[in-house]
């Protein structure tokens, strides 16, 4: 392995990093990363003032002009288009100090809500706004990374945050309450306990599904603590009766905790949860197959990782 080739390694999670919050699917993130190789192998890497900043700048380009396509064939998709879910890993003090990709992890920058405020955001906004306020980057290199002055990359910037800021979480909730959250509310469903769903669920709660036209999925956001209450309550009623086998478990999806439900042995959903810190308010629950089949493979390899040792 020459010095241009470990060099490029080096620094691909953080190039993945930024393909994937500006795309919201793995795979394209990839094979992205893919096309910077390639071009990085062809370029004449000794002549370049800043490696780094031309990898930054080559891959937030061409993930400008991916995500203008996508815009374009996700205003026909099937419902609510979610980003595709990842496993990330779950750090405790144990762990000893973090590296700088596994605090991206575990950051709420990769959370499946901030992923899905995204969405707002134009390409080069929210390219701007990734490099700026996620990957801390000065405005020269952003300027830099979008052909542009820095006066007009700040008020991009500025402009992107005043679009996000009214979708943002307006009170931080700790992993710690954030989990006990979680479990109480997979136990209640587990346990078909209507109440207690109902208890821990806001009354102006949201779901939002993408079952991407593959499986069905709701048409809009469904509303109400004691809508959706009725919803898990329901499933949980079918597996009562054997209609369906259920089986749930807690994982580490996109930085935060969420929930993995199995039906009949197979991946059926991946619900990641907003909360105020007494009450969820916000579901996303990323049904798609085609978004769930790495995440599916992730977990397997988890497991059966788990069950080994």
């Amino acid at each position: 392995m020459d010095d241009t080739t470990r060099f490029f390694n080096r620094l691909r999670p953080r190039l993945q990093a930024i393909a994937y919050r500006m795309l919201g699917t793995v795979a394209e993130a990839e094979e992205l990363v893919q096309d910077v190789w390639l071009r990085w192998h062809e370029a004449e890497t000794d002549s370049l003032d800043s490696a780094e900043a031309w990898l930054v700048t080559v891959t937030t380009r061409l993930a400008i002009d991916r995500l203008r396509t996508a815009k374009v064939q996700r205003a026909h998709y099937t419902g609510f288009w979610l980003p595709e879910p990842q496993l990330t890993a779950s750090i405790t003090p144990e762990d000893g100090p973090a590296s700088p990709e596994e605090l991206l992890e575990r950051a709420d920058d990769i959370s499946m809500a901030f992923l899905a405020l995204l969405e707002r955001l134009a390409p080069e906004a929210r390219a701007a706004f990734l490099l700026r306020e996620v990957f801390d980057a000065d405005y020269a290199d952003v300027a830099q990374a979008l052909g542009k002055s820095e006066a007009a990359c700040r008020q991009i910037v500025s402009r992107a945050k005043a679009q996000l800021k009214d979708g943002r979480v307006r009170q931080a909730v700790s992993p710690d309450t954030h989990y006990k959250l979680l479990s109480g509310f997979a136990e209640a469903a587990r346990c078909g306990d209507f109440a207690t769903l109902q208890a821990l669920l806001a009354d102006d709660v949201e779901l939002i599904g993408d079952g991407g036209g593959k499986v069905p999925s709701f048409g809009k956001v469904l509303t109400g603590g004691v809508r959706i209450a009725q919803l898990y309550w329901a499933i949980w009623l079918r597996g009562q009766k054997g209609e369906l086998s259920i089986h749930m478990e807690l994982a580490h999806i996109n930085g935060q905790w969420g929930l993995l439900r199995f039906i009949d042995g197979q991946l059926e959903s991946a619900q990641s949860i907003e909360s105020d810190g007494e009450r969820i308010t916000r579901i996303h629950a990323q049904r798609n197959p085609d978004k769930l089949q790495r995440l599916a493979e992730a977990w397997a390899v988890t497991k059966a990782g788990g069950n080994a040792s």
